[in-house]
């Protein structure tokens, strides 16, 4: 399932590495998988159109994501919930923040002053992260990819995978 849709890779292998997944939490869904070394490995964004069709591609995203170690959501609600009931069946380790968990780590306070603003805002930290991990580059970036590369960073730093932000990434 993977392999079906329009992601943007790192090269590497996700055999033996843990992973954690980064949900942007809608029908229409942001995705993000970071390796333990804190590198973004994929991004994609997708329409699911219904709950019956993200409960099913829920399963199968979990089920082709070797070393899956721990999720991210941003969001509530029973599209949540589809997420955390296939994350448990696995053992994986489910976060559930609001936006304004990463919006504070990653955005100036005047860089998050609107949705639109923060929106904008976050796409360009999104390219940052790209760009420091060595993944493709997009030619557009949708917002909810761009924040599920955000929520997944947070959750790496959450973690502990990297230590602190890396300078690269720093304002």
């Amino acid at each position: 399932m993977l392999g079906n849709r329009r992601s943007h890779y790192v090269k590497g292998s996700l055999e033996t590495m843990k992973t954690l997944l980064a949900v942007d939490l809608g029908l229409k869904t942001g995705l993000a998988l970071y390796g333990e070394y804190g590198r973004l490995l994929w991004y994609r964004s997708h329409n699911f159109g219904t709950t019956d069709r993200l409960r099913r591609a829920a399963h199968g995203i979990l089920n082709e994501i070797p070393g899956l170690a721990a999720m991210v959501i941003e969001g509530g609600g029973s599209l949540a919930a589809v997420w955390e009931k296939e994350a448990a069946k696995r053992g994986i380790h489910v976060s559930r923040i609001g936006s304004e968990a990463w919006r504070e780590l990653f955005l100036f306070p005047r860089e998050r002053r609107s949705g639109p603003e923060a929106k904008k805002n976050a796409g360009d930290m999104a390219r940052r992260i790209i760009d420091w991990s060595g993944a493709t580059r997009p030619s557009s970036l949708r917002h909810d990819a761009a924040e599920a590369i955000l929520i997944g960073f947070w959750g790496v730093l959450q973690l502990g995978w990297l230590p602190s932000l890396p300078r690269e990434l720093r304002r």
